[in-house]
């Protein structure tokens, strides 16, 4: 006949079993912060990437941006000359910094009082044409001493999404696309631009 259990042997298998439960949960504590430190270090790696590659793709675009302004900016006064605007000064770049109507243009056409405000995209999407209308509807309240010209606008682009010339066109706004090495006013003659 086997011994009894005793109360004893009860407590000992019991401390036995707590002994192993605690060190299996402090391998499990130990292990799952190991996971978490790399889990941080992979996610700090990953946040460096980000941002370096973020700032590269910025710095493309920035020059990308500067180099379809250079393609665009030197034809503006003939293009509009072309078309009856009689525009003799180009100015790139130009800002307001009026509180509540911060506004830049990135190229601006003037003569008497009559300008042209061009925005540039490397690539022109609906979202950029319904920007620029807006940025046109407070263009003098972010430049008042131009309160009295006829301001016209025009959307200039290397590609151009599918439809946003049309769009930009019955919106009332010049077209200037890529042809060749240089640009041109899409628009055809029959255009009437508005005047904002």
């Amino acid at each position: 006949m086997a011994d009894p259990v005793t109360l004893d042997d009860i407590y000992a298998l019991f401390q036995t079993s707590q002994a192993e439960a605690d060190r299996r949960f402090a391998e499990a504590d130990r292990r799952a912060a190991e996971s978490k430190a790399e889990a941080d270090r992979s996610l700090a790696e990953l946040k460096r990437l980000v941002d370096n590659t973020t700032r590269a793709v910025d710095g493309l675009t920035t020059r990308w941006g500067q180099f379809v302004e250079n393609l665009v900016e030197p034809a503006v006064l003939r293009l509009f000359q072309e078309r009856g605007i009689d525009v003799q000064e180009v100015t790139r770049r130009m800002r307001s910094q009026r509180r509540g109507a911060e506004m830049e243009i990135d190229i601006f056409a003037v003569d008497g009082d009559v300008a042209v405000a061009v925005e540039v995209k490397s690539r022109l999407s609906h979202q950029d044409v319904e920007y620029f209308l807006g940025s046109l509807s407070r263009f003098k309240q972010s430049f008042p001493h131009y309160a009295d010209y006829q301001i016209y606008g025009a959307v200039a682009g290397i590609e151009i999404d599918e439809g946003v010339d049309r769009f930009a066109y019955q919106r009332g706004l010049f077209v200037i696309k890529q042809t060749g090495d240089t640009v041109m006013i899409a628009n055809n003659s029959a255009f009437q631009p508005v005047a904002w």
